[in-house]
């Protein structure tokens, strides 16, 4: 097997493995909010999709929790990202994320 040819077939293997890695999104955070039954802090997390769960890394502390989650894909990109949420007494509850630049959403249960 030649050189050139051990590289394309090395390239290939990398990228088949990237691409179904899963994709990591950045989130900000702002004021304390509840994702399903989590209490999320303020702060800026690496949030990643494995299957039906969001798996939230704050980049501060390292410390990572897992939300169930439903992982929709619109029709166009969103153009940034967006946390939906709803007031429900005291608590900020969070229905929804829309992640700028791609076409994923994750909605959350209560």
């Amino acid at each position: 097997m030649t050189n050139q040819l051990r590289f394309w077939v090395g390239a290939l293997a990398l990228s088949a493995i990237a691409y179904g890695a899963p994709k990591t999104y950045d989130l900000v955070v702002w004021n304390a909010a509840k994702a399903g039954d989590v209490q999320v802090d303020p702060g800026e997390y690496k949030v990643k999709i494995e299957g039906a769960n969001a798996v939230f890394t704050s980049t501060q502390t390292g410390k990572s929790f897992t939300v169930p989650v439903k992982v929709d894909s619109a029709e166009k990109k969103y153009s940034q990202t967006e946390i939906l949420s709803t007031k429900k007494g005291e608590t900020e509850q969070i229905n929804a994320i829309e992640f700028g630049g791609s076409k994923t959403e994750l909605e959350f249960g209560q």
